[in-house]
C-alpha cells in the first residue's frame, strides 16, 4: 500500500460523495421537515416534540464516541471504515423509513413511537456515519487531496439537499394525493431504497490508504491524545454553534412561510409552491458555493475563509427579521446570496476535521480517526438536537398553536427564530472558528513528516 500523494480517480472521489446524498435524503428531510410533521402531521405539541429531540441527545452522547471507538479498533480485509456502509445501509433505510410511517395511535402511543424511532434511526445514523466520515481521513494522506474529496462530498449532499427541498414537498402531495401522511409515507420509502443503493455504491469505489502507525489499543491514551488537540476543541465548539444554527433556521422555515409570508400552497411555478421555489433556489445557490471551494481553498487559508464566509451568511440572515411578508423575491435574493457564501464551508470545515486527524497523531504519536469524526458528528447532532429542540419549545413560548391563525407575540416569535437566533449562533461559531491554528505551513510539515513516519508500514 503506498503513502504517494497520488491524486484519486474522479470515480473514487464522486463514490465518497455519494455516500452523504445518501445520509441527505434523510438528514435534509430531518433538517427541514421533521419537526413539521411532528406537529402539524402527526399531531404531536411542538414543546413535546422539541423536549423529545433533547432528551434523546443522551444516547448519542454516549454512541458516538463509543462507535468511533470501535471503528478505530475495526480491521478487516475491507479496511477500518468501509466494512460499515456494507452491513449497516439496510438498518438506516428502514429506520428512517419507519419513522414516517404513521401509525394510528393515541397521543401518548405516537410520542412514545417518536422516541422510538427517532432514537432507533440516531443509532444507524451514527453507526454508518461515523465510519463514512472517518473514511475521508484516510482515504488520502494529503490534505490537498482530501479538500478535493470534501467538495465532491458536499457537492452531492447539496444535490440531495436540493432534491429534499424542491421535491418533497410536490412529491408528498402527488403521492399522498391529498393525505399529507400518506404523502411523507410514500416518499420517505423511496428515500430510503435509494439511500442504501448509493451507500454500498459508496464502499464499492472506495478505498483506504493510510495506515495508523498505533498497534496498541488504550482508551485512556486515546482520549488524551483527543483532548490534547486544541484544533479539534475549536472545531468541536464550532458545530455545535452552527448546528443550532442551521437547525433553528431550517425548523422553522415551514412555520415562517405558512402563517408569515402566507404561502398557501398555491402553485408558484409548475407543481412548486413559495417555499419549494424559495428552497429549490436557496440549496441550488449552495451547490454552486460548493463548486467554488478548490478555488478559494488554494487561494487563501480554510481559517480566514471560513470566518468570512460564515459573518456574510450570518448577516442575510438576520436580514429577514425586517424583511416584509410581501417581499418574497427579496427573501429568494437575500437567501441566496447567504447560501451562496455558506456553500464552500461544509467542505473546508470537513477537510479541516481530517487535518486535526493528523495533527493528533503529528503531535501524540495516536491516530484517532474515527473517534475524531465521531465526536465531531456528535456536536453536529447535539447542535442540530439543540437547535430543533430550543424552536420546538421556544415556539410553544411564544403561544404557537399549529395550524391556527397566529397572534401577533406567536408570529413574533416565529420570524425571530428564522433570522436573529440563528444568526446570533453563526457569530458564535466564527468567535470559535478563530481559535483554530491550523495553516497550510502547519499543513505541510505535517505531511512531510507524517509521510516518513508511515513509509515503513507501506
Amino acid at each position: 500500500m503506498s503513502n504517494e500523494f497520488e491524486s484519486l480517480r474522479f470515480r473514487e472521489k464522486l463514490g465518497y460523495g455519494l455516500g452523504d446524498t445518501a445520509s441527505n435524503f434523510f438528514f435534509a428531510t430531518f433538517n427541514i421537515f421533521l419537526l413539521y410533521y411532528y406537529t402539524d402531521v402527526f399531531g404531536l405539541s411542538a414543546a413535546a416534540v422539541g423536549t423529545m429531540f433533547l432528551v434523546t441527545k443522551i444516547v448519542d452522547a454516549v454512541s458516538d464516541p463509543i462507535m468511533g471507538l470501535i471503528a478505530d479498533r475495526t480491521n478487516s480485509r475491507w479496511g477500518k471504515f468501509r466494512p460499515y456502509l456494507l452491513w449497516v445501509a439496510v438498518p438506516y433505510g428502514l429506520c428512517g423509513y419507519a419513522m414516517f410511517a404513521n401509525p394510528d395511535l393515541g397521543e401518548t402511543g405516537k410520542l412514545i413511537y417518536a422516541y422510538v424511532t427517532y432514537s432507533a434511526m440516531m443509532l444507524a445514523y451514527t453507526a454508518i456515519n461515523v465510519p463514512y466520515s472517518a473514511l475521508m481521513g484516510v482515504i488520502s494522506p494529503s490534505s490537498l487531496e482530501r479538500t478535493k474529496v470534501a467538495s465532491y462530498r458536499f457537492f452531492c449532499a447539496f444535490i440531495a439537499g436540493w432534491l429534499v427541498g424542491t421535491f418533497v414537498t410536490p412529491m408528498k402531495n402527488i403521492l399522498g394525493a391529498g393525505d399529507e401522511a400518506r404523502g411523507f409515507q410514500l416518499t420517505m420509502l423511496t428515500f430510503a431504497v435509494v439511500s442504501i443503493a448509493l451507500f454500498w455504491t459508496t464502499f464499492a469505489t472506495t478505498k483506504e490508504r493510510v495506515i495508523p502507525t498505533t498497534t496498541k489499543t488504550d482508551l485512556r491514551k486515546d482520549l488524551r491524545a483527543l483532548f490534547q488537540n486544541g484544533p479539534w476543541m475549536a472545531l468541536f465548539l464550532t458545530g455545535i454553534f452552527t448546528l443550532i444554527n442551521i437547525a433553528v433556521r431550517n425548523g422553522s422555515l415551514l412555520y415562517y412561510f405558512k402563517y408569515y409570508v402566507g404561502d398557501d400552497g398555491t402553485r408558484l411555478f409548475l407543481i412548486f409552491d413559495k417555499t419549494a421555489v424559495f428552497l429549490s433556489l436557496g440549496l441550488l445557490a449552495m451547490v454552486v458555493g460548493v463548486t467554488m471551494t478548490r478555488f478559494l481553498s488554494e487561494r487563501f487559508e480554510k481559517r480566514s475563509l471560513m470566518i468570512v464566509l460564515s459573518l456574510l451568511n450570518a448577516l442575510s440572515m438576520a436580514v429577514f427579521y425586517v424583511t416584509p411578508a410581501d417581499q418574497y423575491w427579496l427573501m429568494v435574493a437575500v437567501n441566496c446570496f447567504g447560501m451562496l457564501a455558506a456553500g464552500p464551508t461544509p467542505a473546508l470545515v470537513w477537510s479541516m476535521y481530517a487535518d486535526t486527524a493528523d495533527y493528533g497523531e503529528w503531535k501524540t504519536g495516536r491516530r484517532t480517526t474515527a473517534l475524531v469524526f465521531s465526536t465531531v458528528q456528535f456536536s453536529h447532532k447535539m447542535g442540530l438536537a439543540v437547535g430543533a429542540g430550543l424552536t420546538g419549545i421556544i415556539l410553544g413560548w411564544f403561544g404557537f398553536v399549529a395550524n391556527e391563525i397566529q397572534t401577533d407575540t406567536s408570529m413574533n416569535g416565529i420570524r425571530f427564530m428564522f433570522s436573529v437566533f440563528p444568526a446570533v449562533f453563526a457569530i458564535l461559531g466564527i468567535i470559535a472558528i478563530f481559535f483554530y491554528r491550523i495553516d497550510s505551513a502547519t499543513v505541510r510539515q505535517m505531511e512531510k513528516e507524517l509521510a516518513a513516519r508511515h513509509a515503513p508500514a507501506s
